[in-house]
């Protein structure tokens, strides 16, 4: 188990490796932040994550904002600069369109969505000033796979700044082959489907071990080369 100063550089060490070498960039990219998109399964601990990653931040004298795409979450540990909940109400969609709590979150992101531009448009205006966007979401990872809204959220925030999706996993889940193979899948849908850098980060490895993860990689790869 890793000792907290080792846990503070490890992450200091991820963030930095997610910068962008301005030297390689566009103009376009240039003096603009990073987005951090986090994705996963419901109750996986992506907004103790995001929170985790927030927090390194402001100790790093980082200068980050936080984007709060969950309609239905009742607290959050950090403050959100922009937040869904302030725009569309998750119990009043469910009400006005006759809809159970998932179809609710999903017909929220896709009315939030089509103002978009507007959230886009507010980082524009302190890109110069902002290191990091981060940007906590559902559970509902089918938002990302196969939904309008998350095609129309990155493919906004790819198009105007350097974007980066981190899917999180739940390492004690992900213990069984099985688990952890439909957590690959899902990974890969997202990744050929948004076609941006994606990160793994396996989360509560202070409860399971994730060597059997760095096990299966040579597995995962020796199936890609054997698969037509």
């Amino acid at each position: 188990m890793k000792i907290k100063g080792e846990e503070e550089e490890d992450l200091s060490k991820s963030m930095e490796g997610l910068q962008v070498d301005k030297s390689l960039s566009s103009a376009n990219f240039k003096r603009k932040p990073v987005i951090i998109i986090v994705v996963g399964m419901a109750g996986i601990g992506k907004t103790t994550f995001l929170n985790r990653l927030v927090y390194h931040t402001q100790v790093s004298n980082l200068r980050g904002y936080v984007v709060n795409l969950d309609p239905a979450v009742m607290t959050l540990p950090f403050g959100a600069n922009i937040d869904i909940r302030d725009t569309v109400r998750y119990k009043e969609v469910m009400k006005q369109y006759n809809l159970g709590p998932n179809g609710g979150i999903l017909t929220s992101l896709n009315l939030f969505a089509t103002t978009f531009n507007d959230v886009i448009s507010i980082i524009e205006g302190r890109a110069d000033q902002l290191d990091y966007v981060l940007v906590d979401t559902p559970g509902q990872i089918e938002i990302f796979t196969w939904s309008a809204s998350g095609s129309i959220i990155t493919e906004a925030f790819a198009s105007t700044f350097p974007t980066v999706i981190t899917y999180v996993v739940d390492t004690p889940r992900s213990a069984s082959p099985a688990t952890f193979m439909c957590n690959m899948l899902y990974a890969c849908s997202i990744l050929y489907k948004t076609r941006l850098p994606l990160v793994l980060a396996f989360n509560k490895t202070d409860v399971a071990q994730h060597q059997f993860a760095l096990e299966m990689r040579p597995r995962i790869a020796s199936h890609r080369i054997a698969t037509p």
